[in-house]
This record gives structure tokens, C-alpha cells and sequence, in this order.
């Protein structure tokens, strides 16, 4: 989140960062629009976990082994700014009061609020913010924050209170990158270790309770299962302007439970307040029951604007044939994604296009000639399909059909070499073409199922393989797959992430996001070109140009996206707003501005 770049005065002015244009919210004013200023305080909110793991077993959400619980890290770490639910590309002043962005591009200030404390009462410092950053920076903690943070070149505490992030090149979206990390205490975790004498390394940090300064602690844990958030009634931002009308729940419960089964059961027999649906099967047949019947639980589709984001099927290129983009782009073609969503998804769902659907940054057409002057000089470097119309997977239902997409394919593939031989598709050396679909849920089968089939009609052998979760996370940190499914959340204001997500470096980074193996100097070029972007202008041209990039190289078979999050809630015990504002997240908008009926 950022805020707006100020030009030659260096007074402290700035209450927010607005990426691109002005803050929607003024100076003074007393409380985000989609909030209820005078909502209640009190009561639970029971909720079912957010996250696939089936446990957790620690209460840092930094470290790279272990899984912690979910909700963790947004309940209990205020970062320096606050982004708002109703604008994209803006955050307003939390552990910060005001930031100040240098003309140049190279630096950003914050000066902390001299209110803010952590959970032990301690201020928040300048000392702290530097200590996060190092720490996140440092060894023990997940490489994609060294990639994310790749172009910041340090942190200089100015004094007590006022610190100065530095950066490498002119980014605009950095500001808000570096404004929206969690910020924790260097009492953390900060004792010495009884077996070596010296202080503990942060990956030994586990399961000290965290200390941060959100609006709430941990309460009652039944480990492994389930976690209860305590509301902090001393809350040190309680009654700031970004904070009113939010966190109105005494206590947030989260539970586990194993399996989908056993999650809808529990939703009807009422043991927990609010469940979101991801599947269309469960949302069209299966969410009902007496509590549904009586109105005591509510079926709710709430509209937003989000990207649609670009859940796919990811290819890891570092694997023969996968390599090759022929091969890709065959796969691909054996995708009857319109016969998937009339027979299994209830028409349900809109297909992902690229890389950047529901945003300004979506491609469209032949390249513009702002696209076009940053696209040839790579020529050769990218494939040929790039500078012609945008890329648009394959469909069944108008000018083509699965036949003919079939034959499409067919002709792909023995032109990369894999003919039919004795009734088996294999390459010149005798290779038969079979991969395997790594999966941490059975109930995957079904839906990978309809292309497993048409893939047969190819000849290529495409193997389900679901395995536990916690050997799939490890397969994945170590790229050790074919081919996967990732649900990659999309954004209005693309940066410095997607260098993690399609970078050469991240490529060869175990743990990276760049599962499929992106690794084209073309595609840095273009990252760099969007993340240095001076004008909205530029911005645009380079993100469109990168869409068209990534998605013509055929890394990701895109899957499906919905517009609405479809969510049960209890209406005998919950109350909320009216609308949902356009950028909330689901759960997100219920934790932070939901409150108990009284």
C-alpha cells in the first residue's frame, strides 16, 4: 500500500499513499465509508480455518517449516500503513502517522506514532521496524520475501521514531510493499537459548507467543485444532480513523476440521458462524438443512471487483517435455473447460484469460504502440504469438469444438516429435509421453478427471497423484512436480511479486513462487519495465505487455474464477453492513467489520 509522491516540500503532510492519484479518503477524516463507526463490541465469531493444512503446530507465520494458524498474521501484526477495502492501490497511516515518498523515487519516510504499543506495552520504535525487516531479510524466514523486497536497498533508522526505507531503482509500488509488512518486536522470541547460552535464531522462534501490536492476542488454544483470538480492550489504535467501526468480536475461534465432509456438517449441526464455499457442487446442492430451512443460517452471494486472479494449471518447464512450449500448449488444448462448467460447476464460474482479468492491466486486442515499443526489441527471445492478439484459451462452444481442438494438439505434438507408435504416443527415442498431477486432495480426482480423459484420446498419460499435505508443500518448495493447480490471488496495482512469481532468479530459488520455472530474461526486462513505471501510462503498457508475455508462452492452463464470494453465515448471531465493500476478501470483510447481535 503507498502513498501519494510528494513534490519539493519536504514537510510531513502525507496521512496516506495513493499509487497513481489522489487518496479517496481526506486528511482528518474519521472513519472508512463501509464501516460501522458505532458498531457494538462484544460476543465470538466462530469460524472454520481458511488454510488446507488439517493442523498447526506453530505460532510463527514467518518461518518456513511447521504450519501456523490461520488468521494469525493480520489479527495480531499492525503493519505501518492500513489499506481500505473500498480503493485499490492506497493505504492510509497505522503504526505510522505520516509518510513522505522522495521526488525521486528512491526512498520513502515514516514517522511512527508516538501511540503506538505492542501487546506487553512496549512502543513501537524505529529499533523494531529495522528489526522485522532484517529478520525477514534474514536466513530463517521464507525466500520470497528476499524477492519481493529484492529492489529495497536497507532501512536507515533516522531517530527514535522516523525511519527511511531506501530503495534500488524508482518503483512506485514499493512505498506500499514496505508499508503493509507486519511489524513485530524485538522482544520476540528474544531469550537465550538454555542449551547453547545464546539467543535463539528466529527459525527457532515457534511456539513463543508472538508480540505484535494488532488488535488481538492469543486466548485459549486447543493445539492443533483450534485457536481463540482475544480481543485487546487496551488496543492502542482502537479509535483511529482506520480502525473504527473493525475488530468488533471479543473473540474470533477458529476450528479445524479434516476433511470438506466434516466442515459442512459442522457448518449445519451449528458449531461454527460463517463458512465461504469454493465449490459450486457443495454451494447448489448440498448447502442446506433445518438451520437453513428455519433462517438461522443464510445463504449469501456477495458481488465484488477483485482481479480474478489466475488460478491455473502450472507446468514446471524444468521437466522434459514441459520444456517444450509445443507440448504446453497441446495440454492446454485438451481442456473442455465449457463442458466443465455446464456439467460440474453449475455454470458457476467465467474462465481465467490471463494473467491480470477484472484490472486495467488485462490485455486486449493486438498490441497498442506503447505495448508494441516495448515488446520488439525482445523479439526472438518471445514467441511469435505474443505480438499478435491477446491470448484467449481455447473454447469448445463457438468457432471450435474438443474435436477440433484435439486435432490442434495432435498436429502440435508430432510436430515437437511424439508420434504414435504401437498405440502409444512416444517420442524418437521410445519415451512415452506420461505425466503426473500432484495434488494434496482426493477430491481434486474429479475434476482433473474430464482431462485426464481427453489427454488419453492424444495418447498422453496423464497420472493423479494426491498425496498428504505436508509432503505436498515439501514437493513443491523443491519444485519436484509435473504439473500442479495454484489459485494465484490477482491484484490492481502489479509490482515487484511477480518477479518471485516469473523471475529468472526466483527460477533456481527453492520455495520461490515460481513454480512453473519461468526463466526468460524477455519477461525480467518487461517486470522491470512495469515495477519502474513513472506514469500510469507506462505502467499499463508494461503490464499488458507482460500478460501477453506469460500467457502466450503457455506456462499456466488457466482454470476459473468466480465473481461473488458465496458465504453461509448464522443471521441469528451475526450482524454486518449493508453492502460489501469492492475489494473485501470474504472472511476478511466479516473479521474486521461484522459484530455480534446483541
Amino acid at each position: 500500500m503507498v502513498s501519494l509522491l510528494l513534490q519539493g516540500s519536504p514537510a510531513w503532510a502525507a496521512h496516506g499513499y495513493a499509487l497513481w492519484g489522489e487518496l479517496k479518503y481526506p486528511e482528518g477524516f474519521t472513519h472508512f465509508n463501509y464501516v460501522n463507526p458505532q458498531a457494538p463490541k462484544g460476543g465470538e465469531l466462530r469460524l472454520v480455518s481458511n488454510l488446507r493444512t488439517s493442523t498447526f503446530d506453530k505460532y510463527n507465520p514467518f518461518t518456513l517449516r511447521g504450519a501456523g494458524p490461520a488468521y494469525l498474521s493480520s489479527l495480531m501484526f499492525d503493519s505501518l500503513l492500513a489499506g481500505s477495502l473500498d480503493e485499490s492501490g492506497a493505504a492510509y497511516g497505522l503504526l505510522a502517522e505520516d509518510v513522505q515518498a522522495a521526488p525521486d523515487g528512491l526512498s520513502v519516510v515514516f514517522r511512527l506514532r508516538d501511540t503506538a504499543r505492542f501487546h506487553n506495552g512496549d512502543p513501537v520504535l524505529a529499533a523494531d521496524v529495522k528489526h522485522t525487516f532484517d529478520t525477514l531479510m534474514g536466513p530463517h524466514t521464507s525466500p520470497a520475501y528476499k524477492t519481493v523486497l529484492a529492489e529495497v536497498a536497507g532501512l536507515d533508522v533516522i531517530d527514535e521514531r522516523t525511519v527511511r526505507y531506501r530503495f534500488k531503482s524508482p518503483d512506485r509500488e514499493l512505498p506500499l510493499t514496505v508499508g503493509s509488512l507486519p511489524v513485530f518486536s524485538r522482544a520476540w522470541g528474544n531469550e537465550i537459548d538454555p542449551q547453547t547460552g545464546q539467543r535463539k535464531t528466529f527459525d527457532k522462534v515457534v511456539t513463543d507467543i508472538p508480540i505484535g501490536s494488532g488488535p488481538y492476542k492469543i486466548g485459549p488454544v486447543n493445539f492443533g485444532k483450534d485457536i481463540t483470538y482475544v480481543r485487546d480492550p487496551a488496543y492502542w489504535a482502537r479509535d483511529l480513523a482506520v480502525r473504527r467501526g473493525t475488530a468488533n468480536f471479543d473473540r474470533v475461534t477458529v476450528k479445524i476440521y479434516k476433511d470438506a465432509t466434516a466442515r459442512l456438517e459442522a457448518l449445519k449441526a451449528g458449531e461454527f458462524d460463517l463458512m465461504r464455499f469454493f465449490s459450486a457442487g457443495d454451494w447448489a446442492r448440498r448447502v442446506t438443512g433445518r438451520k437453513f430451512d428455519t433462517g438461522e443460517l443464510v445463504k449469501g452471494e456477495f458481488t465484488h471487483s477483485l482481479p480474478t486472479g489466475f488460478q491455473s494449471y502450472v507446468l514446471n518447464t524444468r521437466r522434459e517435455p514441459l520444456d517444450d512450449i509445443r507440448v504446453r500448449e497441446a495440454l492446454g488444448l485438451a481442456v473442455d473447460y465449457e463442458w466443465m462448467n455446464r456439467q460440474m460447476f453449475y455454470n458457476a464460474y467465467q474462465r481465467v484469460e490471463g494473467l491480470f482479468g477484472n484490472t486495467d492491466c488485462s490485455a486486449d486486442g493486438l498490441p497498442s504502440p506503447e505495448e508494441a515499443a516495448l515488446l520488439d526489441p525482445l523479439r526472438g527471445q518471445l514467441p511469435s504469438a505474443v505480438f499478435g492478439p491477446a491470448y484467449r484459451p481455447p473454447r469448445t462452444d463457438r468457432e471450435s469444438s474438443l474435436r477440433q481442438n484435439l486435432r490442434r494438439a495432435q498436429a502440435l505434438l508430432r510436430e515437437a516429435g511424439w508420434t504414435v507408435q504401437a498405440g502409444v504416443l512416444r517420442n524418437a527415442e521410445g519415451r512415452a509421453l506420461v505425466l503426473e498431477y500432484l495434488d494434496s486432495n482426493e477430491v481434486g480426482a474429479r475434476v482433473v478427471a474430464p482431462w485426464i480423459r481427453n489427454l488419453q484420446k492424444l495418447g498422453v498419460t496423464l497420472r493423479f497423484r494426491p498425496v498428504d499435505f505436508a509432503l505436498y508443500q515439501q514437493r513443491l518448495r523443491g519444485f519436484d512436480f509435473d504439473i500442479i493447480s495454484i489459485n494465484f490471488q490477482g491484484t490492481h496495482n502489479p509490482g515487484s511479486e511477480y518477479a518471485d512469481l516469473f523471475g529468472s532468479e526466483a527460477a533456481k530459488t527453492p520455495d520461490s513462487g515460481n513454480f512453473a520455472g519461468m526463466a526468460n530474461p524477455a519477461v525480467d526486462a518487461l517486470i522491470n519495465r512495469m515495477t519502474s513505471a513513472k506514469t500510469r501510462p507506462e505502467f499499463l503498457a508494461a503490464c499488458r505487455a507482460l500478460d501477453r508475455a506469460v500467457s502466450h508462452s503457455h506456462i499456466l492452463i488457466p482454470q476459473w474464477s468466480a465473481t461473488t464470494h458465496r458465504m453461509a453465515y448464522n443471521a441469528w448471531r451475526l450482524e454486518r453492513p449493508t453492502e460489501m465493500p469492492p475489494y473485501a476478501s470474504g472472511e476478511g470483510w466479516a473479521i474486521d467489520t461484522w459484530w455480534a447481535k446483541q
